[in-house]
């Protein structure tokens, strides 16, 4: 509740309020907003009059409202933020802070009982680039997400973004900008002499100020992701993307989504296989998009070929990825350091730079996409993936739909029907030769709240690949009959919550075996228990239909 909220005499309630059913008022003027933008700026509002009502509305309504909350709404509210600001929302750090950031942390006053941060520095929000100061809203819906799909309590969470300038001119020229007026510090030695400073001494006082905080860092730059993943590896509470290379935090949005994308393509694997009668080791995976979502999204693919008992290397074989210049190779020169793992050495003629003509030499059971091109995917190439399968697998996985690769309704009809599909961003069911299609969305909501939740209570000092993997496999294997049944590649969202619960579950299980919990006292409980336990400390608002806070 807002610290200047009030308690309204009954005396001036509507004679008949307490008749009335509040939520769906609330529910009634949402739907009554003209764009997703005012729809954002409502529930917003929302929120800040009366938490407990805005998430007891979110949980009945998930599938209306995470849209607007997170992607693809939440790309019009972050290049819009300047201009929608109503109240501090979170907490910014400036490059201008450095040397007393402590002192800033401090004034957010959940302190001690801090359990996790989202943190942005907004230079690549979405597919939309740098927004400096405005990306802050990409770290309050991820925490909103948090709280309606496992439970955190929304008084332990902290949106973060750190404001070191933006490169972007019409920021820096915006009269109503939020954030400092300046460049972004630039790459000279100088420059990343003064951002390593800057971010050390923030990870230092993060640690300081909330020592039980687990820390996720939210669309950094591809090379300010990894340079960062590099610098805190063994210092701090943060997720692990890869144990490989022993570094426990990391640019968690390919982590997260690689684990969701894991889970689909293990039910679409499955179908595809199936219906072509062929072992599941014939999959050949095509990423189209090497950001370093991309790459770590195919990385996390490899576990799909290792848990079928290939190695490391078998499985690498099974995955091509291509950038703007075309397949890529390991002879390429200057070679981007985090596009070389998947580099192909087995390819010795000409460049391949048209995304057809690479088709037809993989001849790829599974195209994914991230590489926030508008209708890359074309009716040529999705028609050609169906002729070389009998269910293509296509996942056009850009948010936002603006920047998606394929359309679900062209995917269907070019495919006649046949296309395995996920995307980033939702789509609605549709309609073909009098049957009911329904898509499946590769939303990282699925699986980051159980992750969190689950690490959460098992003290997790990170998370590691085996920890993604049981989260995958749980959400892979937690489809209804209905749902399995119907060829879902994804559970319901409807029911995020309960999903949540049994990846805690997984994920609880998963750092117990890896010896990376902290919380004994889970270890003796039964599976059974254990679900029973995360369940029963899962936030719930508690809204009661009552007076109505000013």
């Amino acid at each position: 509740m807002s610290p200047f909220s009030v308690q309204l005499p009954a005396a001036r309630l509507p004679p008949f309020f307490l008749n009335t059913d509040h939520r769906q008022r609330c529910l009634a003027q949402l739907r009554g907003k003209q764009n997703g933008l005012e729809k954002y700026i409502y529930l917003s509002g929302l929120k800040e009059r009366d938490p407990n009502l805005f998430y007891e509305v979110l949980l009945g309504n998930m599938l209306e409202i995470v849209p607007i909350l997170y992607t693809p709404t939440v790309g019009d509210a972050c290049s819009n933020y300047s201009h929608i600001w109503r109240r501090p929302e979170g907490l910014y750090v400036t490059i201008e802070d450095k040397g007393r950031i402590r002192q800033v942390l401090q004034t957010w006053p959940s302190g001690l009982s801090a359990r996790i941060a989202v943190v942005t520095d907004g230079s690549r929000i979405l597919g939309l680039g740098d927004l400096g100061a405005n990306g802050l809203p990409i770290a309050i819906g991820k925490l909103d997400l948090y709280i309606g799909g496992a439970g955190i309590k929304p008084t332990t969470t902290v949106p973060i973004c750190l404001d070191v300038g933006t490169n972007t001119e019409k920021f820096i020229n915006d009269p109503l900008y939020l954030g400092v007026r300046r460049k972004r510090p630039g790459t000279i030695e100088a420059s990343l002499f003064i951002m390593d400073e800057f971010m050390n001494e923030f990870m230092d006082a993060m640690k300081d100020v909330f020592p039980q905080l687990v820390v996720q860092f939210e669309d950094f730059s591809t090379d300010n992701a990894f340079r960062y993943l590099d610098m805190f590896r063994t210092k701090y509470r943060c997720f692990n993307d890869d144990s490989r290379v022993k570094c426990p935090c990391e640019y968690t949005d390919a982590l997260f989504e690689g684990a969701v994308i894991l889970s689909g393509f293990l039910n679409a694997a499955r179908i595809a296989s199936s219906a072509a009668g062929t072992p599941l080791s014939d999959q050949r995976i095509l990423f189209f998009g090497a950001g370093s979502a991309g790459i770590g999204v195919a990385k996390q693919l490899m576990s799909f070929f290792t848990l079928l008992g290939m190695s490391e290397e078998n499985a690498k074989s099974r995955i091509y990825t291509v950038d703007s210049k075309g397949l890529i190779t390991a002879d390429r020169k200057g070679l981007q350091e985090h596009k070389k793992y998947f580099a192909r050495t087995d390819y010795q003629g000409p460049p391949l730079t048209c995304l057809v003509d690479i088709i037809k030499y993989v001849r790829p059971t599974a195209l994914l996409g991230l590489s926030t091109i508008r209708n890359a995917f074309t009716e040529e190439i999705v028609r050609l993936m169906a002729a070389f399968n009998t269910r293509p697998i296509i996942f056009p996985l850009s948010n936002p739909v603006s920047l998606c690769e394929v359309d679900y309704a062209d995917a269907v009809h070019w495919t006649d029907g046949s296309v395995v599909f996920a995307s980033g961003s939702p789509y609605r069911p549709i309609e073909f030769e009098g049957k009911v299609f329904e898509p499946g969305q590769g939303n990282n909501m699925y699986i980051f709240p159980g992750i969190g939740l689950g690490s959460i209570l098992c003290k997790a000092k990170h998370i590691t690949d085996s920890m993604i993997e049981q989260a995958a496999i749980a959400l892979a294997g937690s489809l209804t009959e209905d749902e399995a049944s119907s060829e879902l590649v994804y559970p319901r969202l409807t029911r995020i919550r309960d999903i949540s619960a049994e990846i805690a579950v997984a994920v609880i299980r998963s750092a117990q075996a890896d010896e990376v919990d902290e919380n004994a006292l889970l270890r003796n409980l039964s599976d059974e228990a254990l679900l029973d336990y995360i369940k029963a400390k899962q936030w719930r608002p508690t809204w009661t239909h009552s007076v109505p806070r000013l």
